[in-house]
């Protein structure tokens, strides 16, 4: 990619120098606060583990001018864009962090070492699903998880939904009964509806269907049906799960960066607590993402990712500010 006209061509930083950023997380939001600090002249190294959450996703859906796009292929179109300001993409994984005289050292998992004056996490979250065969290799395919990303892709089908916990599972029934008429709720393991619930159910025709999802029915690789442990079989084509996010922050727990229970619940998993800029608790460390919030649509992470690297590179300018004070 050619760099843009209007902007002085710029030289990525070596890895072994003092950087003004560095980016842990090379998706939509670690990618977007790099182009905002590319686009300010900083110095940038943006680390990515390979490990994107909507990998298993044939589409990002809900980004304004790239729905559809494949995740891979939307990375790689930001990677290419943050490139052209001269920020640094180093495939790596980062083990453990710390703070030093100038900002931070990171390390790599193979013993090398990263340097920046400010810190962004952005390395996103894990899934974890409900142990049943057969949901795991579905999953970002004919199971799914929100109804924004993938509802439109699986309309007037007959849709489940996994109860895992009753809120979370009347929530997710009456989004989807918004994109189809044949929705059914599988209790599962989820507490008992309450009469507030089910008459919300019954007012929509949505069924719900107690005992225990034992496996997944699949035919011709394609999803047809749900076995129960008493051994009913339930028709469905498209099965909403609630899975419980687990950010990957362990490498950050040294710096005081400490994830906590989910704003919306600690059934949801957990997350890193940021102000409304993504400031974390720690100074001069910022998170954005999907490790902040359970809105998992990319376009947000991107929002989050643009916002974040705002406010670092003004928290930059007033560091170079002082700076500049002290040297007269």
């Amino acid at each position: 990619m050619t760099t843009p006209a209007h902007i002085p061509s710029a030289a990525a930083p070596a890895p072994t120098e003092l950087v003004d950023a560095i980016i842990v997380g090379g998706g939509a939001a670690g990618l977007s606060a790099a182009l905002m600090l590319g686009r300010s002249r900083r110095s940038v190294i943006v680390v990515d583990g390979g490990q994107p959450r909507n990998a298993p996703a044939d589409g990002v859906h809900g980004f304004l001018s790239r729905d559809g796009i494949p995740p891979r292929e939307l990375v790689r179109l930001g990677r290419a864009e943050v490139a052209a300001y001269g920020v640094l993409i180093v495939d790596a994984q980062i083990s453990t962090a710390v703070r030093d005289d100038e900002g931070f050292m990171l390390t790599r998992t193979d013993g090398s070492t990263l340097r920046g004056r400010r810190l962004l996490i952005a390395t996103g979250t894990a899934d974890e699903l409900p142990d049943i065969p057969g949901l795991r290799e579905r999953y970002g395919r004919d199971a799914l998880h929100c109804p924004y990303c993938h509802g439109w892709e699986v309309q007037d089908r007959v849709i489940g939904i996994l109860g895992t916990d009753a809120q979370a599972a009347a929530h997710q029934a009456q989004l989807f009964r918004q994109l189809s008429e044949r929705v059914v709720v599988l209790r599962n393991t989820a507490e008992a509806f309450g009469a507030e619930q089910r008459a919300a159910f019954t007012a929509r025709g949505i069924e719900v269907v107690d005992g225990l999802v034992e496996r997944l029915e699949v035919e011709d690789d394609r999803l047809v049906g749900v076995r129960l442990a008493d051994g009913r079989t339930v028709r469905v084509d498209a099965l909403a799960v609630a899975p419980v996010a687990r950010v990957h922050a362990a490498a950050f727990a040294e710096l005081g960066v400490q994830t906590q229970p989910h704003p919306a619940g600690a059934h949801y998993g957990d997350a890193i607590g940021v102000d409304a800029m993504g400031g974390t608790s720690v100074p001069g460390v910022w998170a954005a993402g999907d490790v902040t919030s359970l809105r998992p649509q990319v376009v947000q992470a991107a929002a989050a990712g643009a916002m974040a690297g705002a406010a670092m590179n003004a928290d930059l300018v007033q560091d170079d500010v002082r700076r500049a004070l002290a040297e007269r």
